[in-house]
């Protein structure tokens, strides 16, 4: 088995916020091996333009159209990455409950990638590792617009960090 680099990346709510990939994402995107997009895309042809840069996975978030499905985005995805069992869903649900939540959703997952708060989170409880890469675009309340960066080797998660790009 080979490392892994994946960049996460959530609620790029194109074109209102994303009118192409920003320069200080396509820096990480260069180096990645898969692309995880945890939803609100808001138009596919954010995807095609990620997809240049490596293969993407993506899911629906709940801005997301009838072209972004036709792209291939499923609600929930379960996908092995060099054997590190990993889940991707929009919308998590609230705070309170939410590993044990995902561990439910996803029983047999090692990590759970999600988005739709915008708020970067990368927490382990419940026997399972949930991370929100936040978004690039559209910080909110956040100091700055973030992706995340995941390292996975021989089976494991090596290193998950969450890296501002605005």
């Amino acid at each position: 088995m080979r490392d892994v680099r994946a960049v996460a990346i959530s609620d790029t709510h194109a074109p209102r916020r994303w009118k192409s990939v920003p320069p200080r994402v396509a820096e990480h995107l260069c180096g990645a091996d898969v692309i995880l997009h945890a939803g609100d895309v808001c138009t596919a042809s954010v995807l095609d333009e990620l997809a240049e840069y490596a293969p993407v996975h993506a899911v629906l978030g709940n801005n997301d159209g009838p072209d972004v499905a036709a792209w291939g985005a499923p609600e929930r995805l379960e996908l092995d990455l060099d054997g590190l069992a990993v889940a991707m869903v929009h919308d998590s649900g609230q705070a309170r409950g939410r590993t044990a939540r995902m561990r439910r959703w996803f029983p047999t997952a090692d990590l759970v990638i999600f988005g739709h708060s915008h708020i970067p989170l990368d927490e382990t409880a419940d026997g399972i590792r949930i991370f929100n890469p936040g978004s690039p675009t559209d910080r909110r309340r956040q100091p700055h617009g973030t992706l995340g960066l995941l390292d996975i080797h021989e089976g494991r998660l090596t290193e998950a960090k969450i890296i501002p790009v605005t």
